[in-house]
């Protein structure tokens, strides 16, 4: 049976684009219908769209499988904006008042707009959380009603490189796939895997991607930081590669074996893994010391950034991860020693819950969290269907009233050529009949002539 009532979302990662259709529940939860996937390493590389030709080739294959799975079309679709070049910048724009005055939403409103005017080099301003207005020596979350003589607009914008979304917008355009809206990525993934708790607390989301890992504080429900490294699962995999393994060889060792911590029991053998053909091993040992030395690296750069944001020693919620790259045995562990915060929790699945009719669509590893933040930030069915049957509705309706109009301007002109006919056909009556009449009629000379004649005729008669 073909749905006609589902969401659908497409997320653009590193190491593959995924294309997903659902509905949101009455309870919170997802219900999934269908899942698609492309490899996308080969033109996306750290969120960023290389190749656009191959883009719009994945995106249409996206679609096409997602279309087959649903029985139906799809008229648009959400999409997830990310890549190393995402980040939060501060602004601050100050008013002061000649008097002191009861702030106004209209006042507020303008000071809005001169933050989005900042002006960018080759940046956009993709979305701005603002966090607080600061009027005297207090701060307001919301301001308007509150008497001052000086406003301070705090606000956190979320930028990235002008050529993001540009890009976006021309493979989706080439591969004629209409965008209902976009959604940074980050924000919509932090929206389902955390708890509102969490985010009044303060707490950091460390994302590990395959190629990135994106970092979003948040304290007191407010984005308060976000920022995207180039380093992620995929930097542990081609270290691996390093002892002449073939990439899917080190992907596969990394899965199945890999531990961020490698702390042997004394007297333990050194074991030796292999993969299932038998003929690639690699000693446990090699593999773990590989692993360890390169996460170490990426959660030195993971709290560096959190020391940034300024938040460090407001994290009441402790850090949270979640991503593909987070399944790496003992990672939590990494980080507690690191940043020696002892509250470090892994998500693998959206707070939300998701269901399905085909289990095999359900991945709680934590690499479908970001898809299904998007699937569940969007609110407008994207069914085909329904569009065309809106439109077709117009169509007859507006076919109706423009036959009803022409045919009744045929009949106006039909009318006034009948009207037109019947007087030219009188206007030739009237001049035939006045050319009758006066063939009828004697000349003036025919009537002195006669008379004449009559005058002559009497006389004589009277002789």
């Amino acid at each position: 049976m073909a749905a006609t009532d589902f969401i659908v979302a497409i997320e653009l990662g590193s190491s593959k684009i995924t294309g997903i259709a659902g509905r949101k529940n009455s309870d919170g939860s997802i219900h999934v219908l269908a899942c698609a996937k492309e490899k996308s390493s080969s033109f996306i590389r750290k969120g960023v769209i290389y190749n656009l030709d191959k883009t719009a080739q994945s995106l249409t294959s996206i679609i096409n499988q997602l279309e087959g799975a649903l029985n139906n079309s799809i008229g648009k679709v959400y999409v997830g904006v990310s890549g190393q070049s995402l980040r939060t910048v501060k602004n601050t724009v100050i008013r002061h008042l000649p008097d002191e005055a009861i702030i106004s939403q209209e006042l507020v409103d303008e000071i809005i707009d001169e933050n989005i005017q900042i002006p960018l080099v080759d940046m956009d301003i993709l979305d701005v959380a603002p966090q607080e207005y600061k009027i005297g020596n207090n701060l307001q979350v919301d301001p308007v009603g509150v008497a001052g003589n000086h406003i301070e607009g705090r606000f956190l914008n979320v930028i990235a490189r002008s050529t993001i979304k540009k890009n976006l917008i021309k493979c989706f355009d080439q591969a004629k796939i209409e965008i209902a809206d976009y959604f940074i990525a980050p924000i919509a993934t932090a929206d389902v895997v955390l708890m509102d708790s969490e985010k009044r607390l303060g707490c950091a989301l460390v994302d590990f991607g395959a190629e990135t890992t994106t970092i979003s504080v948040y304290k007191n429900n407010i984005l308060r930081y976000l920022t995207v490294l180039p380093l992620g699962g995929n930097s542990i995999t081609r270290d691996i590669c390093t002892l002449q393994f073939e990439e899917e060889e080190a992907e596969e060792f990394k899965i199945n074996y890999g531990n961020a911590i490698d702390e042997p029991e004394e007297n333990e053998e050194n074991e030796v893994y292999q993969l299932n053909d038998e003929t690639r091993t690699i000693e446990r040992r090699q593999l773990n010391e590989i692993i360890e030395a390169r996460v170490e690296e990426i959660i030195e750069n993971v709290w560096n950034q959190i020391l940034l944001s300024g938040y460090d020693d407001k994290l009441s919620a402790g850090i949270i991860i979640t991503g593909g790259a987070s399944n790496l045995k003992n990672l939590d562990e990494v980080i507690k020693k690191r940043t020696k915060i002892e509250k470090v929790k892994t998500v693998r699945s959206i707070r939300n819950g998701v269901t399905s009719s085909e289990p095999d669509l359900i991945k709680k590893d934590g690499t479908q969290n970001t898809i299904l933040g998007l699937l569940y930030a969007g609110n407008e069915n994207c069914c085909m269907q329904e569009q065309e049957v809106e439109e077709e509705e117009v169509k007859v309706s507006s076919d109706l009233f423009e036959d009803v109009e022409i045919k009744a301007n045929n009949d106006r002109i039909t009318a006034e050529k009948e009207r037109k006919r019947r007087e030219e056909e009188e206007k030739k009556k009237r001049k035939e009949k006045e050319k009758r009449e006066k063939a009828q009629k004697p000349s003036k000379w025919d009537s002195i002539l006669q008379k004449m004649t009559n005058t002559i005729f009497t006389d004589e008669e009277m002789k």
